[in-house]
């Protein structure tokens, strides 16, 4: 019998590839749901302790992966030739952002002029301290060491809590899961009770572990929204430049400009960035030179006496003039530090110590020299505050500033771009985003994805800002909340990394909170204070945008639960597969889902529709773990449903957030290959097997003769829908909102990374009614005829 796309579904089939996809619905409501009923580690009825072999692992799915030469490779490296060359890459990737802010500090600050003429040694003093503690001493001396396994950003860090103390939400760890080789972590040796409580706390309240996840998910969104900031407001800056050109260069002019130009990056996203990524730091270099050097220059020319800002005392004399006004400048001032959770996020590509380098030799120096001469400058020209960055430039280097400013703005914007696909991704791969399509535009920069919904999303977002607010200065009101919203977030998950993880002295982490997160809080209040003018742009960006996550991992949770709670035991397999009134035939059959632990029901719904088994069935799990990545030799866990005569495998496939997930055309034959070995080594650990008579050549055989028949591709697509009698407003979380999201985005046989071409979908909306009788050939055809509702709870 012959199905839509050429696929073959009887006895005789002999094309390997055919795929058919079993839907069926699902009533969840989460109240019923008591996530903690289920223990970190779920124990399989499937197989016993006395039943599993030593472990074995293959990678099947995801060879290419291994090839990838990314930097991942460098983060343990002492060769300080490769050190020095990341150091320099840094410099275009991380920067660009933190880079491009002497365009817009000082005019930002001064919205209302200087009234003082050492008001500007007291905001260049604000700047150097402030740039100092955040960038500096918190970020390159602190958050750097709490990589993942050299991976940083929010996600990161929530992962790596997740690993050290059991606050995950998702129930799908298993025992070996700690064995992959970056999955445990070197931990002081040291005890702590400090420790101790705040982790057993965590452990054991729903609330704290919550609190996490929200967290993390929060500082993404905020991430988020800075992408959509980032682009708007440096491109606005570097093209505002032309109005120094000429008079006849319009606000309205510049508007047009800047969105042509924004337009134009974010349609060029699609081709990636790793042929011209890397030219990137050369054109940083040169700008930082080009400001430096301007720095330089107006340091000397003007006012070499703004050196005395180094002292704090005129902090406390600004904040004593000016009172109020000065603490809400403080928006202006925490400008200097955007870009800053770009050198933690941006790690994974380069080394803690490149990162150091880069920041100590070249960013830091280069910038403080670039305010320094910005601030010599105004104390000669206050009243063209408003333009400070190109009326401080000499008038020979006025084209060069401007083009190299167009430039670095573009860059910063790409670089914030890239980073807002890659913190997606990793959301997406611990199941708090919705399933989007992920590109990866590199074979050689693991890194560089491409999200086509996201990518159009910000473009439209950075429109509309750059068209509504028109002026960096009502930009930087929202800008200024979404920076440090999310350097407070980091911040706050630090304490308790360096609380359960690190066993820090109680005293050293009171001296973080008091030095570094107070100063935070300190500018946190003061952004807000102008929410009405502005501020308000990335709140909203993040209500929408947790509202979407928070609505599909909760989902997503009930969903796993349910299949936990409902999975298909031992003992109704073994009937299942020794059914006379079944029928057999050759061939094998995957069945895809997302439980870790067991046979998914969709199995058994499988069975009541289409009453027919091929002769080897296996089970494949794809999960991610809390961990950046694994080892491809250590991606594949397999397992075989006793007794072995049933020929039934489970396949656990764990990447880490940071993977690359191929589509290959050999998956089944790679597949095979591994399941073949596993069969092997199963039987060379278990001679009781060899002693019945029985040798791991006869299932090699078995595999062998079932894959040449051909193979099938089962998806269970659940459609969820809430109970009767649930509130209003789960209903319209779950019928509506995510419903929606999932039938939009992208499907779960993407997410597998099934070719389409070897896809058969089916849906069911009303039941199928079996009929005495009927054939199995007629079961088949009817089901391909009509669609059928399952009410599983």
């Amino acid at each position: 019998m012959s199905t839509p796309g050429g696929s073959r579904r009887n006895s005789n089939m002999n094309t390997p590839g055919n795929s058919k996809r079993s839907s069926n619905i699902v009533n969840i409501d989460g109240e019923e749901h008591n996530y903690q009923n289920h223990p970190h580690q779920t124990p399989d009825p499937l197989l016993l302790d006395n039943d599993l072999p030593p472990l074995k692992r293959h990678d099947s799915l995801d060879m290419e992966s291994a090839k990838i030469q990314g930097h991942h490779g460098h983060h343990g490296t002492k060769d300080w030739g490769v050190i020095l060359r990341l150091a320099f890459q840094s410099i275009g990737v991380v920067y660009g952002d933190i880079g491009t802010s002497p365009l817009y500090v000082f005019a930002s600050t001064f919205t209302d002029g200087i009234k003082h003429e050492d008001d500007i040694l007291g905001v260049l003093s604000l700047i150097f301290y402030t740039f100092t503690i955040i960038p500096v001493i918190k970020y390159v001396m602190i958050v750097l060491h709490a990589n993942d396994n050299g991976d940083g950003g929010t996600f990161a860090l929530y992962s790596k809590l997740c690993r050290n103390a059991k606050v995950g939400l998702i129930p799908s760890a298993q025992a070996e899961d700690r064995e992959i080789s970056n999955f445990e972590l070197e931990l002081p040796d040291n005890a702590n009770k400090i420790s101790s409580r705040v982790k057993k706390y965590l452990e054991n309240s729903a609330f704290a572990k919550s609190f996490l996840l929200f967290g993390a998910m929060l500082g993404t969104s905020m991430v988020i929204g800075d992408g959509i900031l980032t682009p708007s407001i440096s491109v606005l800056s570097a093209v505002s430049g032309l109005k120094e050109a000429t008079d006849a260069m319009t606000e309205g002019r510049i508007v047009v400009i800047s969105v042509i130009i924004l337009i134009t990056l974010f349609m060029v996203q699609r081709f990636g960035t790793d042929r011209v990524g890397y030219s990137f730091a050369p054109i940083i270099c040169v700008w930082f030179a080009l400001i430096a050097g301007v720095g330089v220059f107006n340091f000397f020319k003007f006012d070499p006496s703004v050196v005395k800002a180094i002292n704090p005392k005129y902090i406390i004399d600004y904040f004593k003039r000016n009172k109020k006004d000065a603490w809400i400048s403080l928006g202006g001032v925490v400008l200097a530090i955007t870009g800053t959770e770009a050198m933690f996020a941006d790690l994974g590509h380069f080394t803690v110590k490149s990162i150091q380098i880069s920041m100590g030799c070249v960013v830091y120096p280069a910038l403080m020299m670039a305010y320094s001469g910005q601030a010599s400058w105004l104390r000669k020209h206050q009243s063209d505050v408003a333009n400070t960055f190109y009326k401080s430039a000499p008038d020979a280097l006025y084209w060069p500033v401007f083009v190299v400013a167009v430039m670095a703005a573009i860059i910063a914007s790409q670089a914030m771009i890239s980073g807002t696909f890659s913190i997606i991704k990793q959301s997406l791969s611990l199941g708090c985003f919705p399933r989007v399509q992920v590109i990866h535009t590199s074979a050689k920069y693991e890194g560089q994805v491409y999200i086509p919904e996201m990518n159009y999303i910000l473009m439209i977002g950075c429109v509309l800002v750059t068209v509504t607010f028109r002026t960096t200065e009502n930009i930087g009101h929202a800008y200024g909340i979404a920076v440090i919203f999310a350097e407070t977030l980091t911040s706050a998950f630090m304490v308790v990394i360096m609380l359960v993880i690190w066993k820090t002295n109680i005293l050293l982490v009171l001296l973080f909170v008091l030095v570094i997160s107070s100063t935070e809080y300190i500018y946190l209040s003061s952004v807000l204070y102008k929410f009405g003018e502005g501020g308000y742009l990335p709140f909203s960006f993040a209500v929408v945008l947790m509202f979407i996550m928070c609505t599909w991992n909760y989902v997503y949770r009930a969903k796993y639960n349910y299949e936990l709670d409902n999975k298909v035991s031992r003992e109704v397999i073994k009937d299942i597969v020794t059914d006379t009134s079944i029928s057999h035939m050759g061939g094998l059959a995957i069945f895809y889902s997302e439980l870790a632990h067991g046979i998914p029901p969709i199995f058994k719904h499988y069975i009541e529709n289409v009453p027919a088994l091929h002769s080897v069935l296996v089970f494949v799990s794809i999960k991610s773990l809390p961990v950046s990545r694994v080892a491809p030799e250590e991606r594949f866990l397999f397992r075989r449903v006793k007794p072995n005569d049933l020929y039934v495998f489970r396949c656990v496939v764990r990447y880490g957030y940071t993977d690359v997930r191929n589509e290959k055309e050999s998956f089944e034959k790679i597949l095979i290959e591994r399941l073949k070995e596993y069969v092997e080594f199963e039987y060379g650990a278990n001679n009781e097997e060899q002693q019945q008579g029985r040798v791991s050549d006869d299932d090699v055989v078995k595999l062998d003769n079932a894959w040449r028949s051909g193979i099938v591709h089962l998806v269970g697509e659940h459609e969820i829908v809430s109970r009767e009698g649930s509130s209003i407003g789960k209903k319209f979380l779950i019928d509506y909102a995510y419903n929606f999201m999932k039938k939009n985005l992208r499907q779960s046989y993407n997410v597998f990374e099934i070719p389409h071409k070897r896809m058969l979908k089916q849906c069911f909306k009303t039941r199928f009614f079996d009929q005495p009788g009927l054939s199995s050939e007629s079961r088949v055809n009817r089901l391909n005829r009509q669609v059928g509702r399952v009410n599983l709870l």
